[in-house]
């Protein structure tokens, strides 16, 4: 066919289209559904990235952000940062904080100098300014303190609270700090105040852990600022200076945001690959309703090609319409998301359209369209004229245009699900994982229509045509059940997933990992310190419910004799690396050591440093049994040989060290303790009491608190992820929809034979239900087993928890299934039997 026919065919298929798009229905809700939600996880993370990168300055409180650990800047340092632009400095440190009333809190307490917020501004409530906040009255300073701390220790304005050994006065209500996202996540209520406050309470004192200062700079409006770090950093080389710019101002949130988009546009994704039944479906039902116009074209001479090109140009415009209603809804989702929430949101969001998430789920669109709409096409094509007159729709579809087209679609869809994905090796695999998915459901619905085959012979009545219909050549079984499956399957393996996490946080942790964290007790003073939480506790300390160790803080500073090259380090493990780490020393293998490889040294071991190192971060490195490393540990570089690695249980009650040296190594350290517990609610209320009394510089954190406030962040961010999955379960039922809407014809010519053969209209409604009910319970039951086996290596191997079954989860997904799949039946069923036999039999 020359390209001059080209006119002709859009002429045909304008005049197919005036008839409206009634065949197309389920056709553009299962496309647009699946780019809707494409759409909208591309356009709320895009509007997240904006948001973050807008307020950069907001959130790193400059354009530069200087820190410096174990020690204050000298004046040679502070003079530098000056002739960059002005600058503030400020100091944080965790301290016990006590009320009048006895009540004791773990806070996070900052002082920041004069200028504080260059960028920004702090909310208050109680006080008109940051300087009204911290004014000194009788030598007592201010102080801005978080509402729920203030609640937990029974505070209001006015009330005199003692930090440590330091009295404030509470003067003010803390709302919100410009820089508070780039700090990070604390788990200590907050309270601000001067740095010269901080400074004359003692909080800065050499000697003391955690001590470091912070400077934010703020530098020329023509100032280019990765110019200006490097600049800094050559001017003052080898100070251990920690320089981070706004445009990193929160690199770990944007990684979390691209981990979340991809997953919500996978299930998108998946959502389209479900969802594709429905579009062959309703393109082939479409066609088998042309059969007439095709067979009478076909034998009026018309070649395959026009046929082709007829329905591809209706096909097109229906594609680019559905993918158009996906792109709106995907649109203004994120924009009444920020009308909804944009003041409960926990990181800044600029929400507006952006066309680069659009354009992305277009192209999944259009691409799933090609993949599930040709071959319908090519098989109508190729069918003779004969067999159309016959309602034949049967034609073998070989090697032609629809069929390679059909695979470059796939392998296009897939391909881009890798090279978007922020992973993908991961993607990968979750694309192999769900086409095997989709096989395996493909051969279960067959199979499950031959077994219905089989066992209608054992039955009888109602029971007995309903097995039939599901045996035959309409069987939804083939159709919907790999699609309703698949949904099913997603939503199973979230469900599954936050079950056992969940589980993990509120139930297994809480029995398994200690409810108080002590730092800080003095080493002169331990045996004192166990005695005094013995008579808090009311019992004997065991070694079931309390541990103590050593700890003090250093850092990784060379590999092998090379200085530490993050870039080398896998990205899951950088954390050893980059960031002080607590450590230990132990004179012989402790309890519950983990050893993995290598052997502990024993007690008494007086020879070079040794050290026991977490498996994960030691591979992470590059490391082995045998490697060595140095630690800078209180001002003084340590040499030392890994003698063991050992698997930490982070959260159990042990001694969860990423390094353990051997005691000689830090031989006349003055080394502090941390210790554990285990305890009631009432104990812990009492043990915070009594301590305040003789150890009042221990800080004291409450695990309890901790998972309360982790199950809550769960809880929050896992509806939101069960919502998205829910979308690819819907796009199995619409694909049911489609196939009893295809099949709405010859059901009523079915109905009426049945009805004047004598069957009652009871008869009839079970018979849809047992077939429609089986379609779902079958992809219901064998989508959980998917969902299961999907959900366990997550669980166990890549979170390393507890496999937790929510087993009234699992019934309800499955009955859910199977109700609504029956509900369907029910529905065609009812609209089969509303029409008169006569007029239905007398149709062609």
């Amino acid at each position: 066919m020359s390209l001059s026919a080209l006119p002709l065919s859009f002429r045909f298929a304008g005049r197919e289209l005036r008839s409206g798009v009634a065949g197309f229905r389920i056709f553009l809700a299962c496309l647009a559904l699946g780019v809707a939600a494409i759409a909208a996880a591309g356009s709320t993370a895009e509007a997240f990235r904006q948001g973050l990168a807008s307020q950069g300055r907001e959130i790193l409180g400059g354009d530069l952000r200087v820190s410096v650990e174990d020690r204050r800047f000298t004046p040679v340092e502070r003079e530098a940062f000056r002739r960059l632009g002005p600058a503030t400095f400020s100091a944080a440190q965790s301290a016990m904080a006590e009320a009048a009333s006895g009540e004791r809190r773990l806070v996070e307490l900052r002082g920041v100098s004069s200028g504080y917020p260059l960028v920004g501004k702090v909310v208050l409530t109680g006080a008109a300014s940051l300087d009204a906040a911290f004014v000194v009255r009788d030598g007592i300073a201010g102080a801005a303190v978080e509402q729920p701390l203030m609640e937990r220790l029974g505070l209001k304005l006015g009330d005199r609270f003692l930090i440590g050994e330091t009295p404030f006065i509470a003067r003010a209500v803390l709302v919100s700090e410009p820089d508070r996202l780039g700090r990070g996540f604390a788990l200590a209520g907050r309270v601000l105040t001067s740095l010269e406050a901080l400074e004359a309470g003692g909080f800065l004192a050499e000697g003391l852990p955690d001590r470091g200062e912070t400077a934010r700079i703020a530098l020329p409006v023509s100032a280019n600022v990765d110019t200006a770090s490097k600049a800094l950093r050559k001017a003052l080389p080898g100070q251990g200076l920690e320089i981070r710019t706004r445009n990193e101002a929160a690199n770990g949130v944007k990684r979390l945001i691209d981990q979340l988009e991809y997953f919500l546009g996978f299930i998108g994704l998946a959502s389209l690959v479900a969802g594709g039944l429905g579009v062959a479906g309703a393109v082939g039902a479409y066609l088998e309703s042309r059969k007439p116009s095709i067979a009478t074209l076909k034998a009026l001479g018309a070649e395959g090609v026009l046929i082709r090109n007829t329905y591809l140009i209706q096909i097109a415009l229906l594609a680019l319409l559905g993918v158009a209603i996906g792109l709106a809804v995907g649109a203004c989702a994120p924009l009444i998301l920020g009308e909804l929430a944009r003041d409960r949101l926990p990181i800044p969001a600029l929400f507006a359209v952006y066309p680069m998430p659009l354009l992305k789920a277009a192209a999944f669109g259009l691409l799933a369209a090609a993949a599930f709409s040709l071959v319908p096409l090519a098989r109508a094509r190729s069918t003779p004229p004969s067999a159309l007159f016959r309602r034949d729709l049967s034609g073998q579809v070989g090697l032609g245009l629809e069929t390679v087209v059909t695979a470059l679609a796939g392998l296009g869809l897939a391909a881009l699900a890798v090279i978007t994905a922020p992973t993908p090796v991961a993607a990968a695999v979750m694309i192999i994982g769900v086409a095997v998915a989709f096989g395996l459901l493909a051969l279960l619905g067959r199979g499950a229509a031959g077994l219905a085959g089989r066992l209608r012979r054992l039955t009888h009545g109602a029971l007995r045509i309903g097995l039939a219909n599901l045996s035959g050549p309409r069987s939804a079984a083939r159709t919907a059940s790999p699609a309703i499956g698949l949904g099913v399957a997603l939503l199973s393996a979230v469900v599954l997933i936050q079950s056992s996490l969940l589980s993990q946080v509120s139930q297994v942790a809480p029995r398994t990992a200690p409810s108080m964290v002590f730092l800080d007790v003095p080493g002169d003073r331990a045996p004192q310190f166990d005695a005094a939480l013995a008579r808090a506790f009311g019992q004997a300390l065991t070694a079931e419910t309390y541990l103590r160790f050593p700890f003090v803080s250093g850092r990784i500073s060379r590999i092998k004799g090379e200085p530490v090259d993050l870039k080398a380090i896998k990205d899951g493990e950088r954390w050893a690396y980059d960031n002080d780490l607590q450590m230990s020393v132990f004179d012989g293998e402790p309890a519950n050591a983990g050893v993995q490889e290598g052997r502990w040294w024993p007690a008494g071991y007086s020879g070079p440093p040794l050290v026991a190192m977490e498996i994960d971060a030691a591979k992470g490195g590059g490391l082995k049994v045998g490697d060595d490393i140095t630690l800078s540990i209180l001002g003084r570089e340590i040499d030392a040989r890994i003698a063991v690695l050992r698997k930490v249980e982070w959260g159990g009650f042990s001694p969860a060290f990423t390094v353990i040296l051997n005691p000689g190594a830090l031989e006349g350290a003055g080394l502090r303790y941390i210790a554990i517990a285990k305890a009631s609610e009432d104990q812990e209320k009492a043990a915070t009491r009594a301590l305040g009394q003789d150890f009042a510089e221990v800080n004291i954190i409450s695990v309890r608190e901790g998972l309360t406030q982790a199950v809550e962040m769960f809880d929050r961010l896992s509806l939101a992820v069960r919502g998205a999955a829910a979308v690819a379960a819907l796009a199995g039922l619409l694909v049911l929809a489609g196939a009893i809407a295809a099949g709405a014809r010859a059901r009523a010519r079915e109905a009426a034979t049945l009805k004047v053969l004598g069957g009652s209209r009871s008869q009839i409604l079970t018979a849809y239900a047992v077939e429609y009910g089986a379609v779902g319970l079958i992809a219901g039951v064998f989508g959980v087993a998917l969902g299961y086996a999907a959900a366990w290596p997550v669980v166990v191997l890549v979170f390393e928890a507890k496999w937790s079954v929510d087993w009234g989860g699992v019934v309800a997904l499955v009955g859910a299934a199977a109700g609504l799949a029956a509900l369907g039946g029910l529905l065609a069923a009812a609209q089969a039997l509303s029409r008169r036999p006569a007029p239905v039999l007398r149709t062609e």
